[in-house]
């Protein structure tokens, strides 16, 4: 199944829940762009609101165009007014199209499955961190070309951190990003996710470079 992960930075009136077309899978994202990236399993798609808390939608349009993980992102500027000008300023910062807000999630949808979907997926990405690497479509994590053996919350695990090396993530955080939030799930679960996790990269011979950082969570350190 084909998936969209879109990314919404002001509130959407309908709700959030997934959707389900045909064969396409469509996966919403709260995200006010302070924070890390949730975890991209899909075709990224991203509706940015033209004034946002901290900064503008123009600048968060170029940090979504220079990071990796959505360089390739869909992105719709959502404009506060029909103003020429304003369009012209979005599509110099890197957004594909435009909308006049306020939206909601039918207009979310009908702006996704409107524009032509390709039928394969996005090319596969390998993550590389010094000898680990992740092999995003075989699904297949390897030190040093040994294969690693993760179960798939344990594999989500590690994409999430390789993408994000150095920073630390509270237990809430986690369970957030990989797509847990609104389960009934205790936080201690990530903890046997990490000591699952620390297990396998140690008997593969990576050693211990997910770390406990006190009070505050875990990190994966950069070599």
């Amino acid at each position: 199944m084909r998936q969209i992960d879109i990314l919404v930075t002001g509130a959407l009136n309908g709700g959030n829940d997934n959707f389900l077309h045909g064969d396409l899978r469509v996966v919403f994202h709260r995200w006010l762009g302070d924070a890390p990236l949730p975890l991209l399993d899909g075709q990224p798609w991203a509706f940015v609101d033209w004034v946002l808390p901290e900064f503008s939608g123009l600048e968060l349009c170029r940090r979504l165009r220079c990071d990796p993980q959505t360089e390739s992102a869909h992105v719709t500027m959502v404009l506060e007014e029909d103003e020429a000008e304003v369009k012209r300023r979005a599509l110099r910062a890197g957004a594909d199209d435009y909308l006049i807000g306020p939206i909601d999630r039918s207009t979310v949808l009908d702006r996704v499955l409107s524009v032509q979907l390709p039928d394969a997926e996005s090319p596969a990405r390998t993550l590389r961190l010094d000898h680990l690497s992740l092999d995003l479509s075989a699904l297949q994590a390897r030190w040093k070309d040994k294969p690693i053996g993760l179960m798939p919350n344990e594999f989500r695990l590690l994409r999430y951190l390789m993408e994000q090396p150095g920073q630390v993530f509270s237990r809430l955080q986690l369970i957030g990003a990989l797509g847990k939030k609104g389960q009934p799930i205790d936080e201690r679960t990530v903890d046997a996710w990490v000591s699952r996790l620390r297990r396998a990269l140690r008997d593969s011979g990576a050693g211990s470079p997910l770390r406990t950082v006190r009070s505050l969570g875990y990190v994966l350190d950069k070599p």
